[in-house]
């Protein structure tokens, strides 16, 4: 009896899949979607005197697609000072770590200025910053010679172009 039984849920399954309302969405191969492509990058300087490190960083979309939002990675060297006074949509993520959003980078255009000053702790003579781009709002970018860099800023007070 018991083979029945499962013969029968077998059964019925089997009809409930092969019905006209299971079948009615579209079957979608992940092969066939493409992600929007996008080339982002970052363009700004930056200057130390005395621990405190100026930003003007500007992303940049050198297309295909728009972005609605990407998330870049500021990487210091060195720690940051505990307090910090950041501007909206970045936050420390770690000692040496703070991420900002973006914003909107239509193809082939430029996206609001990110700037702030940043305190290291102790006062060193030299930091490296890292930028990277972390999330790209879901598009592929093919060429990470652009959103990756590293910049050396040594405590003179110069400005140093990225």
């Amino acid at each position: 009896m018991r083979i029945r039984i499962l013969c029968g849920l077998g059964a019925a399954v089997l009809v409930a899949l092969a019905s006209p309302a299971a079948t009615a969405a579209p079957i979608v191969d992940a092969a066939s979607v493409v992600a929007p492509e996008a080339d982002l990058a970052y363009h700004g300087h930056l200057s130390m005197t005395g621990g405190r490190v100026d930003l003007r960083m500007t992303p940049q979309n050198h297309g295909p697609s728009g972005v609605a939002e990407a998330t870049v990675r500021l990487r210091w060297s060195v720690p940051l000072a505990d307090e910090q006074g950041l501007p909206a949509g970045c936050a420390r993520t770690e000692a040496r770590t703070v991420m900002c959003r973006t914003g909107v980078l239509p193809a082939d255009g430029w996206g609001e200025s990110i700037t702030m000053a940043v305190r290291l702790r102790g006062a060193p003579s030299e930091v490296t910053l890292g930028i990277d781009t972390v999330w790209g709002g879901g598009a592929v970018d093919r060429n990470h010679h652009n959103d990756r860099q590293e910049v050396l800023v040594l405590d003179t007070g110069d400005t140093y172009v990225f």
